[in-house]
């Protein structure tokens, strides 16, 4: 693994080009750094009210990554299988608004890939340690017909991204603080994940990355 995936890049200039993965995806580089204190502070609050949480996985398993949720709905998987639900199964209530600053950078990061529109309705939280991966998944859960948009912050990050089948090559991507993924349309049901996390401390965030991914449900 090359070394410099991981420089500890407080921010990085924002490129004015998107960097395309495929047709209808591509990485926005720093395009979220500047609002990184202000969306990190949302994070704590949300937290607060919907506390981060390590969910099981149908198979008996559990997620080693931390989850909260925001918007209309949230996100989640137990034995039954995974579901958007509107209300936290922990704490009986609905899940934190969505913020109105957070909402108008998904969409103009959105339109900035070519996705003019697109307003989205749930952001899920999620929260890296060392160690933490998200598998390679397919994010069938959402309108097909909307893109998913992805802000990193924090450690840099090794995003695979695949292709339409499971067993497609991957290609891995280095993510750093305030970078941006969107991928839709003839992308969106790419196969994608996150590779183990690498220990380090960010002067953001500490020893942790956090991940926001923008969705239209319903």
């Amino acid at each position: 693994m090359a070394q410099q995936e991981f420089a500890l890049d407080a921010s990085q200039p924002a490129s004015t080009a998107p960097e395309w993965l495929d047709t209808g995806a591509c990485v926005l580089r720093g395009h979220a750094a500047g609002h990184a204190a202000e969306m990190i502070g949302g994070i704590r609050r949300i937290a607060r009210a919907a506390p981060f949480r390590r969910m099981p996985t149908p198979g008996g398993g559990m997620m080693s990554v931390a989850m909260t949720c925001c918007g209309a709905g949230g996100w989640c998987s137990d034995a039954d299988g995974y579901r958007y639900v509107a209300h936290d199964p922990s704490t009986g209530q609905p899940w934190p608004p969505l913020p109105d600053m957070w909402r108008d950078l998904a969409t103009h990061v959105a339109a900035r890939a070519g996705y003019a529109g697109f307003v989205p309705d749930v952001c899920l939280i999620n929260g890296y340690r060392p160690g933490a991966r998200m598998g390679l998944h397919q994010d069938r859960g959402e309108r097909l017909d909307a893109p998913v948009v992805s802000l990193s912050f924090g450690l840099p990050a090794i995003f695979q991204w695949g292709g339409l089948q499971r067993g497609d090559p991957l290609r891995r991507i280095p993510l750093l603080h305030g970078d941006v993924v969107v991928w839709g349309g003839p992308s969106r049901l790419v196969f994608h994940g996150i590779a183990p996390l690498r220990a380090g401390q960010h002067p953001v965030t500490g020893p942790c990355r956090y991940n926001l991914t923008f969705r239209r449900v319903w």
